[in-house]
């Protein structure tokens, strides 16, 4: 018997994050047998995350699983796994669009689709959410095109752009845009650790679950460094306890071993934006901020009444770029709203990048399957 199972894979970079990319076809079908490879893969739970490929840190945590679709009007499938360093869990619960940007460059590198020109669009299912998108990368020559002068915040360099329009985002893991029916939520967050304190929310899922609220209201400024932030323990429990307790009305349940809602404090922009950010995923400070995170984010600031209203400064017209303030810099969307019914969003669309970093096999035990079997 072999000692170790070899799992063809590519480690993508997409957006701000990267992880190991797989074929549907290369892991098991079973669930427990696809999360233990996915663990083994990672090397988690473990802090350095030293017997595996993974990056010790949430954002370099991640996995995704691509495969062909039989569904019409749909190319190509996408599941994301959200592991973590020190758990032994494998979330497919939520969504994250900067691994979705990786989709389509691992699918053309991995011969599950071909070029249709100068450019290529494909549209692409996330499964863990059913949400839809389309997606547009370089295809020079019918092969994918990494080099480009596209930049975002959070990675060096330039690259060619990957063009993400969002298909119907709203209500992605929730029951719809405003999962408690309110803009706006007043809640008093009671737990043995602190005294009881009352805080403004404004939960909302336009591709990811948010609840929002502003720094002020928790006595930060919304400007410290995302490490400040990781080192304010106390800050951290009364977030934690805020997110138990604001996820019971939004219908999400007990949420304690889950990776959403997100929690993002918010304040004034600083550098010309529309509103500065820092936002927990959950436990940890992101460095910059997650793709549908941003577009949730942006909504908010354009519905009357959110938490963000007074502070968000808005461009004119009915489609806005809106610039999304975080720690390591900005990030740009596009929200169009419906004149008719302020809560439909029509559009949501963003630039971000990819890269092919590394091909090969990863390399798991062949304890784990045999273990599973």
């Amino acid at each position: 018997m072999a000692r170790q199972t070899a799992i063809p894979a590519m480690l993508m970079r997409g957006g701000t994050s990267k992880g190991p990319f797989f074929r549907a076809s290369d892991l098991p079908e079973a669930t427990p047998q696809r999360d233990a490879v996915l663990l083994a893969a990672m090397g988690s739970p473990d802090k350095r995350q030293i017997d595996g490929v993974g990056g010790a840190h949430p954002l370099t945590s991640k996995a995704g699983i691509v495969g062909p679709s039989e569904r019409p009007g749909i190319d190509l499938e996408f599941l994301f796994a959200q592991l973590q360093p020190l758990k032994d869990t494998v979330d497919t619960t939520p969504n994250c669009g900067n691994m979705l940007a990786a989709v389509v460059p691992f699918a053309l590198e991995m011969g599950l689709v071909q070029a249709r020109g100068e450019t290529s669009t494909y549209r692409v299912l996330t499964l863990n959410t059913g949400m839809a998108a389309d997606i547009t990368v370089q295809t020079p020559g019918t092969e994918i095109e990494y080099a480009g002068d596209c930049r975002i915040d959070g990675v060096p360099g330039t690259a060619a752009p990957v063009q993400i329009n969002f298909l119907d985002t709203a209500g992605s893991v929730c029951n719809g845009l405003l999962p408690t029916g309110q803009v706006c939520d007043r809640i008093t967050v009671e737990s043995e650790a602190f005294a009881p304190f009352t805080l403004d929310v404004t939960c909302i899922d336009n591709g990811m679950p948010l609840v929002i609220f502003r720094a002020e209201d928790v006595g930060r400024t919304g400007y410290e460094t995302a490490e400040a932030l990781n080192a304010d323990t106390e800050l951290k429990q009364r977030i934690e306890a805020l997110r138990l307790q604001i996820a019971l009305r939004m219908g999400l349940g007990d949420v304690s071993a889950k990776n959403y809602p997100k929690m993002t404090l918010v304040a004034a922009p600083r550098h010309g934006g529309a509103i500065t950010t820092r936002s927990f995923i959950p436990h940890v400070c992101h460095d910059a901020i997650g793709v549908l995170a941003a577009v949730t984010v942006g909504t908010a600031c354009v519905l009357k009444g959110s938490v963000c209203e007074g502070l968000a400064v808005l461009p004119e017209g009915a489609e806005k770029n809106l610039s999304v303030e975080h720690p390591s810099g900005e990030f740009t969307v596009s929200l169009a709203l419906d004149a008719d019914d302020p809560q439909k969003v029509l559009k949501a669309a963003l630039l971000r990048t990819a890269r092919a970093l590394m091909r090969g096999d990863v390399l798991v035990p062949a304890a784990v399957l045999a273990d599973q079997a």
